[in-house]
């Protein structure tokens, strides 16, 4: 768990244990920020997006086998549109990686600004970090389902330095640039880095194990996230999904995506999950790996919990080694 994560965590029961004892006080008036809008039952709606592309080699295909995998299951689900956030400085000099992106927006999906480089905002200055988007945006723009949409690179917004954020949104506003925000992450990336690892380690990997524990994390992420959002926001919101471009996403995108539907979810475009106001947050935000519905939930002080319990690194990779690796519990627990 990142220590933003572990902040909110320890202040959302500090703020429960504050609310239960206003209710039970003669006279006390419960916290304002305890005082949130009914949730309003309405479809649930998810947009597919996707980092770091072009990525580097994963666990089962070549980079080329990866992307038409993804661009197959993607035509073959019924997804039209999904959102591919590229990082321009990736794509090399063998011309895989333009062929890549390339081929994303020849299917119709969206491209869009994660940074030249993906360095985090916080070891950079804000002119430098500023100049790094520049670069990125040099290359995107001319593409054909490019979109003026920037996503940092960890979610990371500048950390505490207060001016930095600032000259960071301001420099995206001048620019014409939305941030790209993401309310649902069950940080399928680990789930990526511990299969590799485990190819590389020649450890027996359970397919199967490996599908289910991917799907099933994304979809409860969802969840999780929905029912966070209608205390935010006191109404149903489009969601965007934050997934990367990953041999796992391409070998099970199929299997969420059908995951999704049978838990009750359609499946919408990045273009209509971004026309939702919500999404038009230019606020400065002190916040860290965390998606928009954290920071919302952080700022107005609702009580927990705002993280889904298996962006805990820890838990997650505990999970990862009992179901996928099979190894015993006691070694698990030994960890």
């Amino acid at each position: 768990m990142t220590p933003l994560r572990q902040m909110m965590f320890v202040a959302g029961l500090v703020l429960v244990a504050l609310s239960l004892a206003a209710a039970v006080e003669p006279g006390a008036v419960a916290p304002a920020a305890a005082l949130v809008a009914e949730p309003v039952a309405t479809a649930k709606r998810i947009a597919l997006t996707f980092d770091d592309v072009p990525r580097g080699p994963g666990a089962f295909y070549t980079t080329s086998e990866r992307t038409a995998r993804l661009i197959a299951a993607l035509r073959d689900s019924g997804v039209t549109q999904a959102a591919f956030f590229a990082n321009p400085g990736r794509i090399g000099k063998d011309g895989n990686g333009a062929a890549r992106l390339a081929a994303y927006a020849a299917a119709g999906h969206v491209i869009a600004d994660h940074s030249w480089a993906h360095r985090d905002v916080r070891g950079m200055s804000a002119h430098a970090f500023l100049a790094d988007i520049d670069k990125a945006e040099a290359v995107l723009k001319g593409r054909s389902t490019y979109r003026p949409w920037f996503r940092f690179p960890g979610l990371n917004q500048g950390g505490r330095d207060a001016r930095k954020r600032r000259a960071v949104l301001d420099g995206l506003s001048a620019r014409g640039l939305q941030i790209a925000w993401v309310t649902v992450d069950g940080s399928d990336w680990n789930i990526e880095g511990q299969t590799i690892a485990a190819k590389q380690a020649g450890k027996p990997i359970d397919d199967a194990a490996l599908r289910d524990l991917y799907v099933e994390t994304m979809v409860q992420s969802a969840d999780f996230s929905d029912a966070l959002l209608r205390r935010v926001a006191g109404r149903q919101v489009p969601h965007v999904m934050l997934l990367h471009e990953t041999d796992i996403a391409a070998r099970y995108i199929g299997d969420l995506i059908a995951a999704l539907r049978r838990d009750g979810w359609t499946i919408v475009t990045a273009d209509e999950a971004y026309a939702d106001p919500i999404y038009d947050q230019k606020g400065d935000f002190d916040s860290a790996n965390g998606t928009l519905l954290e920071a919302l939930a952080w700022q107005r002080r609702l009580p927990g919990p705002l993280y889904y319990e298996r962006n805990d690194i820890a838990r997650a990779n505990r999970l990862f080694a009992e179901r996928v690796l099979q190894a015993p519990t006691s070694a698990i627990a030994a960890r």
